[in-house]
């Protein structure tokens, strides 16, 4: 399986001793099998310490959720197990994890998602009333390696793709506006939704080698039609 990791920086080494407490599934290393979901991330990240963002691609072996040397966690929609893992893990203050799984996947919970997390506990809001509200939040999609054992399943993509591509999206986002008398939001939906960002998104068509202009060339072609 590709996943992939959104930071302000490519990642060729892990290094565990640097993630942070307090996370959905604790301390580890993030990845999701959704590109867009680590451009969001990049960007995120990448506007916090002032880069442009890049997503590194990894080769995951599935073969690690059956392997009996590791111990997996795996959610497979937003639960009530869910929401006790979370909370398990965002309210814990201490170095140590609050777990012993070796490999956790599951929903992502977001800003909107933590906040209510936090309401929660607080008891601001039922646990049936916040089950409720998450049937209604789009899908998301995390994989947390918590030892070092789990990172052997873990690969740096032989042929990754070390492109700036939030760079590019910035660039075709702004000449959309420009062009053609638009918001950035309007902008912004008429890319991502795009025949031309899904190949740009697929290293097999080789377009994430050429430059923003010639990317952009591309998009108004396909606007025409």
């Amino acid at each position: 399986m590709k996943v992939y990791h959104g930071s302000y920086t490519a990642i060729e080494d892990i290094d565990l001793s640097k993630s942070q407490r307090g996370k959905d599934f604790g301390r580890g290393f993030y990845v999701t099998k959704l590109r867009k979901q680590a451009e969001f991330w990049a960007k995120k990240i990448g506007k916090r310490k002032k880069t442009e963002g890049i997503v590194t691609e990894f080769d995951f072996d599935e073969d690690a959720f059956e392997d009996d040397m590791l111990k997996v966690l795996r959610f497979d929609a937003y639960s009530e197990d869910w929401l006790d893992f979370i909370v398990l893990n965002r309210l814990n203050k201490k170095q140590q994890q609050a777990h012993d799984y070796d490999i956790i996947e599951g929903s992502v919970a977001d800003d909107d998602i933590a906040a209510r997390v936090y309401d929660y506990v607080a008891k601001k809001v039922s646990r049936k009333q916040f089950l409720e509200e998450l049937k209604f939040k789009t899908p998301s999609h995390q994989i947390c390696f918590c030892t070092v054992r789990s990172l052997q399943s873990l690969e740096l993509h032989k042929e990754k793709i070390d492109v700036e591509i939030i760079h590019i999206d910035n660039d075709v986002v702004k000449s959309l506006m420009t062009d053609y008398g638009i918001s950035e939001t309007e902008a912004v939906n008429i890319y991502y939704k795009s025949n031309t960002y899904t190949q740009l998104a697929d290293e097999t068509t080789g377009l994430y080698k050429k430059t923003w202009n010639e990317i952009y060339e591309i998009l108004k072609m396909e606007l025409k039609k």
